[in-house]
């Protein structure tokens, strides 16, 4: 009798504020999984221990927009190079020279570092046949890993849940901004996106007021108390496991507002628990890193963190956007690995970029480069074998391609190798096809 007063107490709350309401607000709507071991863990603890939270990390960065790649990793002795930019080549005085031929652009000091220190691998020439020039479309293909006349539902990282995720916390993927990349589309419910974890929990539409915020989620604790109180498990399903959809829509309201908690609360308990150990810029870059270090060292289970640094479309007066973009870049990653190492957490993180497409080779009239195709990646970390990968494209003008670099390197062989020996799956389940692994790690 009493848990049946207490059940129909907590529908009538329901009904008065939720959906007297009228579904005013949204929650993640993820299938949380228990954190009672993350919980358990020592607050001061910097390294994660080996309780299956200690597997290898893979942080993706986008350099969205369309990074000039000729400038990035720079051929600076090439004569078609300067013949191609005759304002825009940059000096051989100022490029940080890696090989006798090839540089980093001069704001790359932290990547130069990193390189010097066996921690960063570059790969040259990466793009995938039949380049496509919108920014919409080449970075849904590498979203996607799909073929350039394709189109794929799920994301190649999605894909990854997909394959050899089932089970795992929602947090398995963390993006850091305000948008779910396409990257974890998938068929199950995997990954999270969050800006700051303090504001990580259930808000109406668009944010909504403080004092509405703050009505919700009591609205939603109130919710959880008395299922929590009662532990009879009748109308949530259990706490450790993807609850069944079937039953009314009341229960699957409560359902959704445990898993909400579950995760709102965990996301800022463990972003609380971590410590930086490395000064980072105070850019929108610099702050992302920085977050995924702290979450890393306070033990969060993620596999996958996302980030991503905009601005790289760079038409017009290219010279002092990329030089503020890659400064930004490479310090940024610099203090992160820096960071981790601290931390002692180095050896199980991988960091990766890519850019949806680099520029063409000759400069256009306004200072700037258009729309391109081949570009260099960039993968750091403590167990990448370090130094040039692939082949630099050919920039004779008999070997390009409507005046764009070809291609050398897939970039899904890229993923194949992150897939296969850092992610530990095989990669043709996830990329639908065999592309031969490089040696980067």
């Amino acid at each position: 009798m009493k848990n049946e007063l207490t059940l129909k107490t907590r529908r009538e709350f329901l009904r008065a504020t939720v959906l007297g309401g009228a579904l005013s607000w949204t929650v993640p709507a993820f299938l949380a999984r228990t954190f009672s071991a993350l919980e358990a863990r020592a607050a001061d603890q910097a390294t994660q221990a080996v309780t299956g939270r200690d597997a290898s990390i893979l942080v993706v960065l986008q350099m969205a927009g369309g990074n000039d790649g000729l400038n990035t990793v720079v051929p600076f002795t090439n004569d078609h190079y300067r013949r191609a930019r005759p304002k825009l080549a940059l000096p051989e005085t100022k490029v940080l020279k890696l090989t006798d031929d090839l540089a980093l652009h001069p704001s790359l000091a932290g990547f130069r570092d990193l390189h010097h220190a066996g921690q960063l691998a570059i790969v040259q020439g990466v793009g995938y046949p039949n380049p496509n020039r919108s920014h919409f479309r080449s970075t849904e293909i590498w979203q996607t890993a799909a073929d350039a006349q394709a189109f794929e539902r799920y994301g190649w990282l999605g894909r990854y849940f997909d394959n050899a995720c089932a089970g795992c916390e929602p947090t398995v993927g963390v993006s850091i901004g305000r948008q779910m990349p396409q990257a974890f589309a998938a068929k199950g419910p995997g990954g999270v996106t969050l800006d700051n974890p303090q504001s990580f929990r259930y808000l109406p539409p668009g944010g909504g007021r403080p004092q509405e915020a703050r009505q919700t989620e009591a609205s939603f604790r109130k919710l959880n108390e008395e299922d929590m109180a009662e532990n009879s498990g009748g109308t949530i399903g259990t706490i450790g496991g993807a609850a069944p959809q079937a039953g009314s829509a009341l229960d699957f309201l409560e359902r959704t507002a445990m898993e909400a908690q579950v995760c709102s609360d965990t996301i800022r308990a463990v972003a609380g628990r971590g410590e930086n150990r490395a000064a980072y810029p105070g850019s929108q870059l610099g702050n992302s890193l920085k977050l995924v270090a702290r979450l890393i060292a306070g033990g969060m289970a993620t596999r996958v963190f996302y980030v991503s640094q905009g601005g790289y479309d760079t038409h017009v007066n290219q010279l002092a956007a990329q030089e503020r973009l890659l400064k930004d870049l490479g310090d940024s990653v610099a203090a992160f690995v820096q960071d981790l190492d601290r931390q002692g957490n180095l050896p199980r993180v991988l960091l990766m970029t890519f850019s949806e497409f680099g520029r063409r080779v000759s400069e256009n009239a306004s200072g700037g480069t258009d729309h391109g195709a081949a570009a260099p990646m960039f993968l750091a970390g403590g167990r990448v074998k370090a130094g040039l990968a692939g082949r630099y494209p050919s920039l004779a003008p008999a070997d390009l391609v409507q005046g764009d670099l070809s291609y050398t390197v897939d970039f899904r062989a890229v993923y194949a190798t992150v897939l296969e020996r850092w992610l530990s799956i095989p990669s043709q389940p996830i990329l639908g096809k065999k592309f031969s692994a490089l040696p980067l790690v």
